[in-house]
Parts: C-alpha cells; sequence; structure tokens
C-alpha cells in the first residue's frame, strides 16, 4: 500500500506544553505504518476567541502515513488514531476554543479534497466542533497564523488543495490581519525535544 504525505497541527496550553507537544510528536512518529518527515519550530501564539487563558504553544509536522485504499479511508484511519492520541493524553471535553490539554488537527492529507461524516471514534472533543464533518484541508487552517506559521516553517511554497496561493502568501495575509506578534517562533526541533538555541 502507498503513502501520503499528511500535515498535523499541534496545540496544547496547559502545564508543561512544549514538552507535552514533544510528547506528542514522538506519540505520532510511532504510530503504525508512519514516518516522521518534518517538524516545525515551536510557536508561542495568543488564543483566539477566548483570550482569557494562556498562551498556546503550536507546531506541524509532516508525516508520510499509510494512504489506504482511498483518500477517504487513509485520512479517517489518521483522523481516528489522532482522536486516540489526544485522548490518552488527557484531552478533556471543554468549551470551543478553550484550554488544551493536546489538540491534534489534520490539516492536509496529500492532494485530497474531502468531507466526510466522522465515525464515532473520530469525533472531536471541542462541544463546538462534536457534530462537524472532517472536511480536508482543515477548514478553518488558512484563517489561523497559528498553523500558517508552523506549516509555512515545512512548506512555506505548497499551494493546499482548493486554495488558490501558497501557505507562505496565505501567512503573510493573515500577519497582516493579526499582526507580527500573535504568533513567534521559541524553539526549534533537535529530533528528540525543543532546544532554543535551534531557532
Amino acid at each position: 500500500m502507498g503513502r501520503v504525505r499528511a500535515y498535523v497541527g499541534l496545540g496544547a496550553n496547559l502545564g508543561d506544553a512544549a514538552s507535552t507537544l514533544a510528547a506528542g510528536i514522538h506519540a505520532l512518529a510511532v504510530l503504525p505504518g508512519v514516518r516522521l518527515r518534518g517538524v516545525s519550530r515551536l510557536y508561542a501564539t495568543k488564543p483566539v476567541g477566548i483570550v482569557e487563558q494562556p498562551d498556546f504553544r503550536n507546531a506541524v509536522v509532516a508525516l508520510d502515513v499509510p494512504a489506504g485504499p482511498d483518500s477517504a479511508t487513509g485520512a479517517v484511519s489518521l483522523l481516528v488514531a489522532l482522536k486516540q492520541i489526544e485522548r490518552a493524553f488527557g484531552r478533556k471535553d471543554r468549551e470551543h476554543w478553550g484550554p488544551r490539554e493536546l489538540d491534534l488537527d489534520l490539516l492536509i492529507f496529500g492532494r485530497a479534497r474531502l468531507s466526510l461524516d466522522r465515525p464515532l471514534a473520530g469525533l472531536s472533543l471541542d462541544p463546538g466542533k462534536a457534530d462537524r464533518l472532517l472536511v480536508v484541508p482543515h477548514i478553518e487552517a488558512a484563517d489561523r497564523l497559528f498553523v500558517l506559521a508552523p506549516l509555512s516553517d515545512l512548506v512555506p511554497g505548497l499551494v493546499p488543495p482548493g486554495w488558490g496561493e501558497t501557505v507562505a502568501a496565505t501567512r503573510r495575509r493573515r500577519e497582516a490581519v493579526e499582526g507580527p506578534k500573535a504568533v513567534r517562533p521559541i524553539a526549534g526541533w533537535t529530533g528528540e525535544g525543543w532546544a532554543a538555541s535551534q531557532m
């Protein structure tokens, strides 16, 4: 069976969020049939929606994952694995845009454009999104600087399916809206964890 390059966003703002993201990356890297191909810098980002909460730590990883017999099957399988990892890390039901132990979002799955019913095991723990379809590329990715900044570390020239512009161009557009201080890189990935000297 073939492989597909997928991009997954990670976020957390409770406890030692940087360490949680590092552990989350290691958990993703050992999923069956998955190969870790890239890790963005670690970003400190201002919360969106509910602003009275700690700043987030965000990153994006590139993974080569089993393609499945078709894009829909492959994407859903990855989604279910992401939700299992979230639960293993203690993710709790909270309000939309609220604090997170660990949030894993399937951003891009190869060249696929999908809108699918989520299986029970792939439902979001966010009550505001629990009944939503799985949409790939992620429906909010192009409007979220905390996604675009780390994604542009990995693939600035990528034009995700349906976007019409590169990740880097979309990032610049969002920076003009949210301001350059909305996200800031604070560490780089060493292969084992984060190191500020790697920026």
